[in-house]
């Protein structure tokens, strides 16, 4: 029904329906249906751009998704956390510290943890446009939130 006329009277937003591994299915379905991430491949800072393109150029026909994105900055943390204790892995206080801190440039952003473990970072609307071969992507229309922390942090116990 969606499909038949609704997209034009009632907008559709969508979270985490709408990605880099959906898309190629949805097609032109998806054209105009706008959302929300945290991550977008087009995000100018210079970790995106490297990681945007490292990826390109290894899988020419596909670009990262958020998940991939996610997973980058993972590896980063993770990483900062073992060479910060010199690989001694059975010094999880120390690499938990070290995690806090976030010593890493992440490929979102500004990036950071709350107080109850929370990331604070920004959200940004996407829109799914067609590029001047045609090909759909996901970009970036504006930001909604910058440096967004979760509503509940002061009621967590956490210190």
């Amino acid at each position: 029904m969606y499909k038949q006329g609704m997209k034009q009277q009632i907008p559709l937003y969508a979270y985490g329906t709408i990605d880099e591994l959906s898309l190629p299915l949805q097609k032109e379905n998806a054209l105009g249906i706008l959302g929300a991430q945290v991550w977008v491949n087009d995000l100018p800072n210079e970790q995106n751009t490297r990681f945007v393109a490292d990826y390109r150029k290894k899988h020419p026909d596909l670009r990262p998704s958020f998940y991939g994105a996610q997973a980058y900055d993972a590896a980063q943390l993770i990483n900062g956390a073992v060479v910060a204790v010199k690989g001694d892995l059975s010094q999880k206080d120390a690499m938990k510290a070290e995690m806090e801190k976030v010593n890493f440039k992440s490929v979102r952003g500004s990036y950071k943890y709350g107080n109850n473990h929370v990331p604070i970072q920004s959200f940004y609307l996407i829109d799914v446009v067609k590029d001047a071969s045609g090909e759909l992507f996901l970009k970036t229309a504006a930001t909604i939130v910058e440096n967004d922390q979760d509503r509940f942090h002061d009621k967590c116990p956490m210190k």
